[in-house]
C-alpha cells in the first residue's frame, strides 16, 4: 500500500498582506514535500481551490517547483477541478510536470467540493454533471492518443489535433476523486480508472460498500481488474504522543470545519465530537505513530485499499508541528504499516 499526504495549502483568509501570507505558506509547503520525499513517503497530493483560505489555485505549478527538490515521491493534484478547467490545458500542465519530475506526475480529477471556480471561469452550475462527464471523456482521449478527434456539447470540438508535450510515462496516471456518491464511484469503475474516496465524517467502514460497487461496475464493463486501484483520503495528525497530537490538531481542524460549516449549514463541532472521531471507529487518523499505524492497518483490512493519503496540514497548523508529523509518518508509521500489510498478505494471499 502506498502511503502519502495531501493538503490544500491553507492560509489565513484574514491576512492583510495576502501576497506575503501566500509566499510564507508556499515556502513551507515546499519544505514539507521535500521532507516527505526524504523520509520515504510515496505520494504528495495538492488540491485546487479558488478561495481566500487556500493558496493552491494551480497545483501543477507548485508541484513542478517541488519536483526540482525531490527524487522519488509521486506528485499529484488532489483534486483538479476538471469541470471548470480545460482538459487540454490540464493535460499539458501535468505532462510538463511529468517531464520535469522524471515520470512522477499524476492527475486526481474531481468535480470539486467548492463552487467558486464555476462563476470564475464562466461555467454554469446547472451543467455540473455534464461538464465533468464530457471533460473527463476528453481528458482520457488526450491521454490515450497523441492526435485527438473529439466532440461534445460543452466545449468546442477538436479535429485531428496533436496535443503536446507528451508525458514521460506511457499513460499519465488519472485518478477519480469522489466524496461518497455511488454514481461517481460506479462511473470510475466502468471507465477502469483508479478511485480516491474522501472520508471526512462518519465511520470509515460505512464507506466500504462503495469499493464493492466500484469493482462490480468495472467487472460489468469488462475492465481489467489489474487497472483498478483504490485510495482513502482522510484527516489526521501524528505527534510523539496521542495526547499531544489531539491537542495540536483540534484547534486548527475545528477552525476549518466550523468555517466551512457556517457556509454549508453544518452545526458547530466541539472537542467531544473531535475526541469521538479520533477513536478506533472514527474518521480521524490521529495519535502517536503506533496508534495511527494500527488504525491504518485495521482500515486496510476493511477496504483493501492500494493507497492511503493523510491530510495533516490543515488550517493554521504550525509549520514545525507539520514537519514533525511528516517525520514520524515516514520514519515510524510507514514501516509499521508496510510490515503489517506484508505479513497479512503473506498469511492469507487468497483473501487479498
Amino acid at each position: 500500500m502506498e502511503l502519502g499526504l495531501y493538503t490544500f495549502a491553507d492560509v489565513d483568509p484574514n491576512a492583510e498582506e495576502k501576497g506575503k501570507e501566500g509566499q510564507r505558506r508556499l515556502k513551507n509547503l515546499l519544505e514539507e514535500i521535500e521532507l516527505a520525499d526524504q523520509v520515504g513517503l510515496d505520494v504528495f497530493g495538492l488540491g485546487e481551490h479558488h478561495r481566500p483560505d487556500y493558496a493552491a489555485s494551480v497545483p501543477s505549478v507548485i508541484l513542478a517547483a517541488a519536483a526540482a527538490k525531490t527524487k522519488n515521491i509521486r506528485l499529484s493534484s488532489a483534486v483538479t477541478v476538471l469541470s471548470s478547467d480545460d482538459p487540454v490545458r490540464v493535460f499539458q500542465q501535468f505532462s510538463t510536470l511529468d517531464l520535469i519530475s522524471n515520470g512522477r506526475a499524476e492527475i486526481m480529477a474531481g468535480r470539486g467540493s467548492f463552487i467558486e471556480s464555476f462563476p470564475l471561469f464562466g461555467q454554469s452550475l446547472d451543467d455540473y454533471d455534464q461538464l465533468f462527464a464530457e471533460k473527463l471523456d476528453l481528458l482520457m482521449a488526450l491521454r490515450d492518443s497523441e492526435k485527438v478527434t473529439w466532440s461534445g456539447e460543452m466545449r468546442p470540438a477538436i479535429h485531428d489535433r496533436g496535443v503536446y508535450p507528451r508525458p514521460l510515462q506511457d499513460s499519465l496516471p488519472l485518478w477519480i476523486a469522489v466524496g461518497g456518491t455511488p454514481q461517481s464511484v460506479a462511473r470510475a469503475g466502468a471507465l477502469g480508472l483508479p478511485v480516491a474516496l474522501a472520508i471526512i465524517g462518519g465511520e470509515p467502514r460505512r464507506f466500504a460498500p462503495l469499493f464493492d460497487l466500484y469493482r462490480e461496475a468495472a467487472r460489468r464493463a469488462g475492465q481489467d481488474p489489474a487497472k483498478l486501484k483504490t485510495s482513502i483520503n482522510v484527516h489526521g495528525f501524528i505527534a510523539d504522543t496521542t495526547d499531544l497530537a489531539a491537542d495540536q490538531f483540534y484547534g486548527p481542524q475545528a477552525e476549518v470545519m466550523n468555517r466551512i460549516g457556517r457556509e454549508r449549514g453544518w452545526g458547530p463541532t466541539n472537542r467531544a465530537h473531535f475526541d469521538q472521531a479520533r477513536g478506533p471507529s472514527g474518521n480521524l487518523f490521529l495519535g502517536d505513530p503506533e496508534t495511527v499505524a494500527q488504525k491504518i492497518v485495521e482500515n486496510w483490512k476493511v477496504f483493501r485499499n492500494d493507497r492511503f493519503l493523510l491530510q495533516m496540514a490543515i488550517g493554521p497548523m504550525p509549520h514545525d508541528q507539520i514537519m514533525r508529523g511528516i517525520e514520524l509518518y515516514g520514519t515510524k508509521v510507514a514501516p509499521l504499516v508496510r510490515k503489517a500489510v506484508a505479513e497479512e498478505k503473506a498469511a492469507a494471499p487468497a483473501a487479498v
